[in-house]
């Protein structure tokens, strides 16, 4: 089965809201067994809507629709539906019972628009609003499906869930649902990763692989329909074990969490902690740590050492190599590897991450923008240093930095 699901809404069209409507819908969809093909956004427009619906009947057998059900002229959903299928609009008593009871408990005036919400398609199926006033309708009619819900999500999850979802249920018959597993990996761009995996990714059938991308971080998305969930697993770790062999080494976890989640779970499980100073990422990478929940136990604390003063006063580190004709710099190796060594030996944990660079939007030093180095310094072994040449605005370098530096942390945890 092919669906499309139709947000209806001039506010949608206008950025005052996001459609996150339909994220949640096409995850229910396709859970259900049913194939997303197209996302329609159209405004609280009767014309504009009908041909809407005029497409998506064109390639579509399922129509989900949110949006439009509420009391005022512009939610035209029930209508245009209805003048589409040539059929009448209908009380539902239940739901008109429920309305005049709520206005009447509470000494309120019921404007006559407000039973617009009680309309339903005749001889249609009602769906329950149990967290709201607009009832929700489905609709079968020559082999297609019309799903009517409300918009706003804290009405439409709930009826979704129950009433849509049953409603469709039995419409669907033994429609195989569609299971999928994220795969995450750092350290590499999306581009060279699908590189690597290009021939399986050609040679596809079932299950399918999909890239894509964010902020540092690249997913690949193994799906499939099955029967059950063990069929699915079986053939999901079939595909899963041939993407290792071609790029196991930058694999950080099978399931759909930052690479900061993984670090603290190694850390934990090997009783270790970390600390952290900062130079051009402000805190960033601690922010990133810290937004783990429960780290503290692993994360004993970081500081951001912006200047050459707070570099040398909180961390001791001599002005000779700060400043001066010959001296290395704040941006540089050497000053990396001083900073993650006197964090570690101060807050005497086990691992100092440092990063200092260039974020921009002008060079520092005479150095260019997007030059960045990272250190990790490990209790009782040589401290390492890497050297990073970036590109993008200021944030995408200052995040592309602190999730390189994770990426280096979690080599070390993983190899040990």
């Amino acid at each position: 089965m092919k669906a499309e699901i139709i947000a209806v809404g001039t506010e949608l069209l206008l950025g005052q809201i996001v459609n996150t409507n339909a994220q949640y819908l096409s995850q229910k969809l396709a859970a259900l067994g049913v194939d997303v093909y197209f996302q329609t956004v159209v405004g609280d427009n009767a014309h504009r809507l009908r041909e809407a619906i005029e497409i998506g009947r064109s390639r579509a057998d399922l129509l989900v629709f949110t949006g439009g059900l509420g009391p005022t002229q512009d939610d035209l959903t029930k209508d245009v539906l209805a003048e589409y299928l040539n059929r009448k609009l209908v009380i539902h008593e239940p739901t008109m019972a429920i309305i005049e009871e709520m206005f009447s408990s509470r000494g309120i005036y019921m404007a006559p628009s407000n039973r617009r919400q009680a309309l339903m398609i005749e001889d249609t199926d009602p769906l329950d609003n149990k967290a709201g006033l607009a009832v929700g309708n489905g609709v079968s009619v020559d082999g297609t499906l019309y799903l009517l819900l409300p918009g706003p999500p804290k009405e439409m999850k709930p009826m979704m869930d129950e009433a849509g979802e049953a409603w469709l249920r039995s419409k669907l018959g033994e429609a195989q649902p569609l299971f999928s597993r994220l795969l995450k990996f750092a350290g590499i761009g999306e581009s060279n990763l699908e590189a690597k995996l290009l021939h399986l990714i050609e040679g596809q059938s079932d299950p399918t692989i999909a890239p894509y991308a964010k902020e540092s971080e690249v997913t690949i998305r193994i799906s499939t329909k099955a029967a059950t969930a063990a069929e699915a697993d079986r053939k999901i770790d079939e595909t899963a074990a041939k993407i290792k062999e071609c790029a196991g080494e930058y694999l950080y976890a099978e399931q759909d969490i930052p690479i900061e989640v993984e670090i603290i779970r190694l850390l934990r499980g090997s009783q270790r902690k970390l600390a952290s100073a900062e130079s051009l990422s402000g805190g960033l990478f601690a922010q990133l740590i810290t937004n783990v929940p429960g780290s503290s136990g692993e994360f004993v604390g970081g500081v951001v050492t912006y200047t050459n003063g707070m570099k040398h006063h909180l961390l001791g580190i001599p002005i000779s190599q700060l400043e001066g004709k010959d001296a290395p710099g704040a941006i540089s190796d050497t000053t990396a590897a001083l900073m993650a060594e006197r964090v570690r030996e101060l807050s005497n944990a086990d691992f100092g991450v440092s990063l200092t660079g260039v974020a921009g939007p002008a060079e520092s030093e005479g150095k260019p923008v997007g030059l960045v180095y990272a250190a990790i310094a490990e209790r009782g072994k040589p401290t390492v240093v890497h050297t990073m040449n970036l590109h993008g605005d200021r944030s995408s370098i200052r995040m592309r930095a602190v999730k390189s530096a994770l990426y280096r942390l979690w080599l070390s945890l993983r190899t040990e």
